[in-house]
């Protein structure tokens, strides 16, 4: 596992307000994940394209393994990059922001843009994007920042979501081939494999001002969206420095069909027994077992720590260009 600087938990810029003045965009650096989309590739030339046409320097720099995406953000200089580019999924995007975290933290920020071109494309959602490459671009080049409040699970960087249950098991298993194949499909059928197969896990959630709730599931949200346009978390902003504890306390197979009925069917705000309750600092524990044999914590749909798990806010906001 990757270490991410745990900065001080007084925010380092301001507070609140996701808009921020718009910088000079010249020199990007994109970092494209080749195995990502598919057939959307075209999407990430469309854009490399008109951002030229535009007058901007372009180099792409493609991966060939996990963790390159994550390196070759933080090696990024800024003396010679304005910007880098994350060409990719969640995933892709993650490992590009935990790269960037550095600068962040060094008060150097990099302004992050996004070439959406993963399954479920969370983080263009939450920022608007929409996945037509001119509007792409002209996000890009415009130079207009929204500053977002990432948070720490057990020192990495997440910036949507983490989670711990039925949703981190089927993040931890499902096959990327299948992936590949067939989109959300994979998790559809994963889910079912899990909902069959695993045994029932009760977790403790402690809050920051010391309340804790025993669990079957959690998510720990940093914006509203989930999974792609479902919604767990209503009131959850990315550029709020608030974290929005989803959670699901009845255990048992049907219970967890029935919670993910409400996601799917926007239901969840209807049961009595689901709560939303917001945060600075949780503290996420479950069944025992070291290293590997612990619980996965799955953040922006790839699993980033294993329990037990902190989870607080970056002490620092990152610049996102978004339009």
């Amino acid at each position: 596992m990757r270490d991410t600087v745990l900065m001080d938990e007084n925010p380092a810029v301001g507070s609140g307000g996701g808009s921020d003045a718009t910088a000079e965009v010249r020199r990007l650096l994109v970092i494209h994940n080749p195995t990502a989309g598919g057939r959307r590739a075209r999407r990430l030339r469309a854009v490399v394209s008109r951002l030229e046409a535009r007058g901007l320097s372009v180099t792409v720099k493609p991966t060939g393994k996990r963790g390159d995406a994550e390196d070759f953000a933080r090696g990024a200089d800024p003396a010679e990059v304005d910007a880098v580019i994350a060409a990719g999924g969640d995933g892709t995007i993650n490992e590009v922001i935990n790269g960037l975290a550095v600068h962040a933290a060094a008060g150097l920020p990099l302004p992050l843009g996004i070439v959406p071109m993963g399954t479920a494309n969370v983080l263009a959602a939450e920022l608007g994007l929409g996945m037509d490459a001119e509007r792409i671009a002209a996000a890009i080049a415009g130079g207009r920042r929204t500053m977002i409040w990432p948070a720490l699970a057990n020192g990495r960087v997440f910036s949507l979501m983490a989670g711990v249950g039925l949703d981190a098991r089927v993040v931890e298993r499902v096959d990327p081939r299948v992936k590949r194949l067939i989109g959300k499909g994979a998790y559809v059928a994963e889910t079912l494999v899990q909902l069959a197969t695993r045994p029932d896990h009760r977790y403790r959630v402690t809050l920051d001002d010391g309340e804790a709730h025993d669990v079957a599931s959690v998510i720990v949200a940093k914006g509203h969206f989930y999974g792609g346009r479902f919604i767990c978390a209503p009131d959850a902003r990315l550029t709020e420095p608030e974290l929005h504890v989803c959670l699901f306390p009845r255990g048992g197979r049907l219970n967890a069909l029935r919670y993910v009925w409400g996601v799917t069917a926007g239901r969840l705000a209807r049961f009595p027994e689901y709560r939303v309750v917001t945060a600075k600092r949780v503290r996420i524990e479950g069944p025992a077992g070291d290293g590997l044999f612990a619980d996965a914590v799955q953040g922006d749909g790839d699993v980033l720590a294993r329990l037990p798990v902190e989870i607080a806010l970056a002490g620092w906001r990152l610049p996102v260009l978004a339009g």
